[in-house]
């Protein structure tokens, strides 16, 4: 029947590979895998007992744990990401998008004012906004020349 679509469901799910191991879980128990055996060829007996039980540890920690409903690696990355960032954050009103640390700020110097054009009055701001809404048809200077005979005559 032409209309008629199939619409996956639960495409949240890993695809299973072995049993219930994903594919995300077999690559890193694969890449522990692979760190132990380089790690029994490099060194002694007593060391590599040593060095097998992080090893094996942070490679099921972060094939198996979830923290809150999402895998551990993806929670680890949130983490280091928050740590990284800024604890205070200040708007800038300079117009930088950037958030930037603020520490203790102690005395700071009164700001100089900026001279800049002046501020246009409001019946020139009115001008303006006609003359762009009206794509430039609009000339506030027939207009004031109008206005001024008026008003003389």
């Amino acid at each position: 029947m032409p209309g008629q679509f199939i619409v996956p469901q639960f495409i949240d799910k890993e695809d299973r590979i072995i049993g219930p191991i994903t594919v995300r879980q077999f690559l890193i128990m694969l890449g522990g895998a692979g760190l132990l055996f380089v790690e029994y060829k490099i060194l002694t007996t007593t060391y590599f007992v040593l060095a097998l039980i992080p090893t094996a540890g942070l490679a099921g920690t972060f094939g198996f744990l979830k923290v809150n409903g999402q895998p551990f690696h993806l929670f680890f990355l949130n983490f280091l990401q928050s740590q990284m960032r800024p604890k205070l954050r200040v708007w800038n009103k300079s117009g930088q998008k950037e958030f930037q640390a603020v520490e203790k700020v102690v005395g700071l110097p009164v700001a100089e004012e900026t001279k800049g054009k002046a501020r246009p009055s409001s019946t020139r701001l009115r001008d303006l906004a006609l003359t762009v809404n009206t794509g430039g048809v609009y000339k506030p200077e027939e207009d004031e020349l109008a206005n001024n005979a008026k008003n003389k005559g």
